[in-house]
């Protein structure tokens, strides 16, 4: 969708306002939430979802319209159905959290978040490559719109097997009365006041980095849209190795340290993106997968390590429309932040300073500005109230230190043991 948008003539603010859309519209959770009791967790996602596939079609229309619509027209008109898209995808999106949290037990979520993480990767990985395929060489409006007459096939797809997912009885009874629902009460619980705050420091670290990587390779780099894809697959590569990296251990060691260490890495690959956005070094398709190839691993690690802890410090009355504020809050700041980005790479535009040894474009002014909300989305996360959370040093114990001791033991020479 970016691509396409950047072919049309995209600027960086747009760009902001196609990656930010489906984040920010999940502010529509917060009255939907009022009506999930009585409809029921499966009605009211298979129905959200269904209705979503009808605009994907729409959209896979949109590039067959160059005939008889210019760039600008086809980029509102896309940039139309994509609210729509989204806009339903929040609505349902709503019941998802609450209904998997009924289904799932306590002491298994942290694998299946794991497990979902995992298999989410594969298929966005498989999706890329399919993309990479098609859009390498020259690119034309029919192959954009081939590629969104997959997506709506796949998303009809998913509704067979989302019906195939057994309903969780209602844990609160409708509601019948008007009372109001205690809105700032649920925001001071302290430990979710701490786990809003840390996921809101996080979403305005990430959000725009998809976007803002894809740009700078096609934009500063000059890669084809095909080695973009190619590129940023290897990121889905990284989300599916979370299930070797993490595994079983999510739920033993707890969000916490996950939290801690990822967050603290994510800094390292900036540092890389700063290096090559500012010249500091060669930019090379090895070290461009890298850098993917961690993000994709610690975005991953992320989501699951706050998606786990939500579960845990969420109390079961209210949870709807806790879970609602959860996701509102993270998603809104998720979609705003590209757009800040945006304006502000708009803003630079093509100055350019040397300081440091350092080449200060938009872009390297964008990642060193995000390292520094990573560095805040770390101080918040060490805040966090998780009794049973393992140390860091425990974590780094199991994820690295142990699995290199079992190797060393079953191959190394014999007689050194």
């Amino acid at each position: 969708m970016v691509l396409y948008a950047k072919s049309l003539g995209a600027s960086a603010t747009v760009l902001g306002i196609v990656a930010g859309m489906m984040p920010l519209l999940v502010i529509s959770q917060i009255p939907a939430a009022n009506y999930i009791n009585r409809i029921g967790y499966k009605r009211f996602v298979y129905a959200g979802w269904g209705t979503r596939v009808f605009f994907i079609i729409g959209i896979a229309l949109v590039p067959l319209a160059s005939s008889f619509l210019d760039a600008n027209n086809r980029l509102a008109l896309t940039i139309a159905l994509l609210f729509c898209f989204n806009l339903s995808r929040g609505i349902s999106s709503s019941a998802w959290l609450p209904w998997i949290t009924e289904l799932v037990p306590e002491p298994l979520r942290g694998r299946y978040l794991v497990r979902d993480a995992a298999t989410t990767n594969f298929g966005c990985f498989v999706a890329f490559l399919i993309a990479a395929a098609l859009l390498s060489g020259q690119t034309h409006s029919w192959q954009f719109s081939l590629l969104f007459a997959f997506s709506a096939a796949a998303g009809g797809t998913s509704l067979i097997f989302l019906k195939r997912i057994p309903d969780a009885p209602i844990s609160e009874p409708p509601r019948t009365s008007n009372a109001r629902i205690p809105w700032v009460e649920m925001l001071r619980f302290p430990p979710f006041k701490k786990l809003l705050s840390a996921v809101v420091a996080w979403s305005v670290a990430y959000g725009g980095m998809t976007a803002f990587t894809v740009a700078y390779l096609r934009m500063e780099v000059g890669l084809s849209e095909g080695r973009i894809l190619l590129i940023t697959s290897v990121a889905f590569l990284g989300g599916l190795s979370s299930l070797g990296f993490i595994g079983h251990r999510l739920d033993r060691l707890g969000s916490k340290p996950v939290l801690t260490f990822s967050l603290a890495a994510w800094m390292l690959v900036l540092a890389g993106w700063v290096a090559f956005s500012g010249k500091v070094m060669d930019v090379r398709l090895v070290g461009l997968a890298v850098l993917q190839f961690c993000m994709g691993l610690l975005a991953a690690l992320i989501n699951m390590a706050n998606s786990r802890l939500a579960m845990a410090v969420i109390p079961k009355m209210g949870r709807n429309h806790f879970f609602a504020l959860y996701s509102v809050l993270a998603n809104v700041t998720l979609g705003l932040a590209p757009i800040g980005w945006g304006l502000l790479i708009d803003a630079i535009g093509r100055r350019e300073a040397v300081w440091m040894g350092i080449s200060w474009n938009r872009y390297t002014v964008f990642f060193a500005a995000a390292s520094m909300a990573f560095l805040a989305a770390l101080f918040l996360a060490r805040r966090l109230q998780e009794p049973e959370a393992a140390s860091m040093e425990q974590l780094l114990r199991e994820v690295l230190i142990q699995p290199s001791q079992r190797l060393w033991l079953r191959f190394g020479p014999r007689g050194w043991i």
